[in-house]
């Protein structure tokens, strides 16, 4: 069992950085692969960035590419993505999710566990 919880949204100008924190409880988390999702109202969940269980392998969506990093430290059971260069496009909700599956998934119904969203607005 692994619980997630987001933390580190707000409100930022377009241009500026946020960086969002996921802190995962459970014994396992090393081995899952995790992943950032972002959410608006009346669209689909989309995948956003996602990262193995050993850190050397990472996937990015094709519009924060170049923009957002994600990256995690096992030993404090926390992942990041570090988001630069924001746009007012990249307002949403935002979680942080699970997989245990060991090849990373840009599908949200491949993930297993999911926290509660943190939201980031950005302004024009």
């Amino acid at each position: 069992q692994v619980q997630l919880g987001e933390s580190g949204g707000g409100l930022v100008q377009a241009g500026g950085s946020l960086r969002l924190s996921c802190a995962a409880s459970g014994r396992t988390f090393s081995s899952y692969v995790m992943g950032w999702f972002r959410q608006v109202p009346g669209k689909e969940r989309e995948f956003v960035a996602a990262i193995r269980w050993s850190g050397g392998s990472t996937r990015y969506a094709d519009s924060v590419s170049g923009r957002f990093t994600i990256s995690r430290d096992n030993a404090k059971n926390m992942v990041y993505l570090q988001m630069n260069s924001l746009k007012p496009e990249d307002t949403a909700v935002y979680y942080c999710a699970a997989d245990r599956a060991a090849l990373i998934n840009r599908n949200p119904a491949a993930y297993d566990y999911w926290g509660q969203g943190t939201q980031v607005t950005v302004s024009s």
